[in-house]
């Protein structure tokens, strides 16, 4: 199979994108988290404060603060247990509760050995693969771009390709990017609560990166990193400087090869070459690769708003309380009342938290389109006729693409039919560019364009919790059929990720608090 039809296959015919006669093993299911075996290890201070608030960093951060961001980003919070064996769960959503990425950390505190490090998520410790200062190596292999040196510290997003293809098969590809991109947010998001600067590079030397960690490129590879820094005027986005180009195989050179042991439970790997292949095509081997895109196209005038949302505040909240609260409801929905301040509050929270640096966009610029946008099919919310609508995040209102109850076509849309869409008011959809950005920066921007997808999404979710709505993501809709609905085709854009939202009942299920 052509890569270019496997990523058509992804978006918009899904079974036909792996093997029709796959089994899923249970009995050999890999752990949802990463465990190295014989380095040296730094605990992370168990006492994680319950609130967010007043926690803003001055100075250079202590190790103690830098591990309460990271349970916040991506700790191990809580066990679920439903039928089965107790569950590990975290902050962030996850296909399936898989959990497929991870997150290093290069750090330089005065009171840790300088150097590279994973976040263990399951002893909330650091494990240290490689010491030293790698300022150098590292600016290279980001083109010169970021002044790391006034940085205490980046952020590393991978992909551990088995950890969620041993039960979605080559679905599993399109999962991933997503959940980087609700990692991704997250981190985000915490990092404002101490005070941290930061942002996204989506565009580094991959193998020089992967060397650096260590990461056996047929397993597992980085998807995006982040800078953080608490000087405020920081410059972490300075553009690519004219300078001579530097390859991952010049960068890889000076560094020794670190081997590592691991622990990862499966006895039987099976094959996940297309995922593999397509790693491989999103390479980038020189910085010269390097571009900016700016933000989406544009498809002449959107038209005027059928429907202005209430001109609310920005949502406040602490970050902590809403992550203890949010979840995914599932069959926990509740045909309850959701009116058009809830929808107006939720919209414009979600989309202005969205805005954040990265290396796709000019850091003194806002794109005058913006790369991810939102649809959405209401039903029996107060204060909006049912109907499809595309939200508008300058005018802040709605377009109606079409009227009436579409409750069955949302229904007959769903791949898996594990909800009951009657009882949930409000059913966005996150879309991108209709060819994932692929033009722009070829292979690579499948996952990208799945990632920003992913950002958003995390993004609704948090802003959801705070008004006491529940919001649940699932990638297994009919994407044409909701393509067609909104006319996103004619817009240059495609659904993504479908979020229905609304009220619940208490989740059925046994959750139990660690910390």
């Amino acid at each position: 199979m052509s890569l270019d039809s496997f990523l058509y296959l992804l978006h918009y015919a899904p079974h036909r994108s792996g093997s029709s006669d796959w089994e899923v093993d249970w009995s050999d299911a890999p752990l949802s988290y990463k465990l190295y075996r014989h380095l040296p290890v730094i605990p992370l201070s168990a006492e994680v404060p319950l609130t967010l608030e007043g926690q803003r960093v001055s100075g250079q951060p202590e190790l103690e603060a830098l591990g309460h961001f990271l349970a916040y980003s991506y700790g191990v919070t809580r066990i679920h247990c439903t039928q089965g064996s107790p569950l590990p769960r975290r902050y962030v959503p996850s296909g399936g509760g898989l959990f497929p990425s991870e997150v290093y950390v290069y750090l330089k505190l005065a009171n840790a050995p300088h150097g590279v490090y994973h976040y263990d998520a399951a002893h909330h410790r650091l494990v240290l693969l490689r010491e030293g200062n790698f300022d150098g190596y590292l600016g290279r292999a980001l083109g010169e771009r970021c002044e790391l040196s006034d940085c205490f510290g980046v952020a590393f997003v991978s992909t551990v390709f088995w950890k969620n293809f041993f039960k979605y098969n080559n679905f599993a590809y399109r999962l991933q990017g997503a959940d980087a991109g609700v990692l991704i947010g997250q981190l985000l998001e915490v990092a404002k609560r101490f005070g941290f600067e930061t942002g996204v590079y989506f565009q580094f030397l991959d193998r020089a990166v992967n060397h650096l960690l260590g990461l056996a490129e047929q397993e597992e590879s980085v998807y995006a990193i982040l800078p953080l820094s608490v000087k405020p005027q920081v410059r972490l986005f300075a553009g690519t400087f004219q300078r001579e180009a530097v390859t991952s195989g010049e960068l890889c050179q000076e560094l020794p090869v670190i081997r590592t042991e691991q622990v990862q439970r499966s006895k039987v790997i099976r094959d996940y070459s297309m995922l593999t292949r397509m790693n491989e095509a999103s390479l980038l081997e020189s910085t010269q690769a390097f571009q900016q895109i700016g933000g989406g196209e544009t498809h002449g005038a959107e038209g005027e708003l059928d429907l202005h949302l209430p001109d609310v505040r920005l949502l406040g909240y602490d970050l902590a309380e809403v992550c203890r609260k949010r979840f995914s409801p599932g069959e926990s929905f509740a045909a309850r009342e959701v009116g058009r301040l809830q929808v107006g509050a939720l919209l414009r929270d979600a989309v202005s938290s969205f805005n954040y640096c990265n290396d796709l966009d000019d850091a003194d610029k806002t794109p005058e389109a913006p790369r991810v946008n939102l649809y959405g099919c209401v039903r029996k919310v107060k204060g909006i006729p049912d109907g499809a609508y595309a939200y508008d995040r300058v005018r802040h209102g709605l377009r109606r693409l079409q009227s009436g109850d579409l409750g069955g076509w949302l229904q007959t849309s769903l791949m898996v039919h594990n909800l009951n869409l009657a009882q949930i008011p409000l059913h966005l959809h996150v879309a991108g560019d209709r060819h994932h950005l692929t033009k722009a920066l070829g292979k690579r921007g499948y996952r990208i364009a799945q990632m920003e997808a992913g950002l958003m999404v995390q993004r609704l979710l948090i802003a959801a919790t705070a008004l006491d709505l529940g919001g649940h993501p699932l990638l297994g809709f009919d994407a044409g059929k909701m393509d067609y609905l909104y006319d996103a085709t004619s817009q240059g854009r495609s659904t993504q990720i479908y979020v229905p939202i609304g009220r619940h009942r208490a989740s059925s299920e046994w959750r139990g608090m660690l910390r």
